[in-house]
């Protein structure tokens, strides 16, 4: 329990446990992070998740969850402050790709780099994964690529990738949310 990756994931727990109850409004609806009610976030879970994360970064090198703790830390703050934190969160992306080199955070950090440099980089971001056969049923990715190609006026690559995104989600919240999307699109 005292190595740093230990309170690294521990803190990403944490992270992910505070912001629980503003995942779904009353209703059961999906709802991004992005438009989550930050006053229904877990204030203690965030301290103690903080705390973790300042404790494993003092420990030594930082490992795969202490980024993803910190990158979590970082959406966290950016929600509360209304500070501009992109540009870190593609930073921790870029670390933590170099320690992985997973598709998730490409797709991840293309994500983010929309914010920082505009739907087309990060696109372009994404076109690395064409050919990952992962990528092919994995649902995070044709959400992402759907949002990013409509808010770069791609609107018929969108409304594949959307019902693409539909088809595969698990979750009927999600699926009502994405068809929600799909629907804004038609309507322009």
């Amino acid at each position: 329990p005292d190595q740093p990756e230990a309170k690294g994931m521990l803190a990403l727990m944490l992270f992910t446990e505070a912001r629980r109850p503003a995942r779904r409004s009353p209703q059961g609806a999906f709802v991004p992070l992005d438009a989550q009610d930050t006053a229904l976030w877990d204030e203690t879970l965030l301290g103690a998740a903080e705390a973790l994360l300042r404790e494993a970064s003092a420990a030594g090198p930082s490992g795969r969850y202490q980024i993803e703790a910190a990158i979590q830390s970082a959406h966290t703050a950016r929600l509360m402050t209304g500070a501009d934190l992109w540009p870190a969160i593609v930073t921790l992306y870029d670390h933590l790709l170099a320690l992985t080199g997973s598709p998730v955070v490409i797709l991840n950090r293309a994500a983010a780099l929309a914010e920082v440099e505009g739907p087309a980089v990060a696109i372009a971001a994404l076109d690395t994964l064409a050919t990952d056969r992962r990528m092919a049923d994995y649902q995070p990715y044709w959400a992402a690529r759907a949002h990013l190609l409509a808010r770069a006026g791609r609107r018929s690559e969108a409304h594949e990738a959307f019902t693409l995104a539909i088809g595969l989600s698990a979750d009927p919240a999600i699926r009502e949310h994405l068809q929600g999307q799909l629907e804004a699109l038609r309507d322009g």
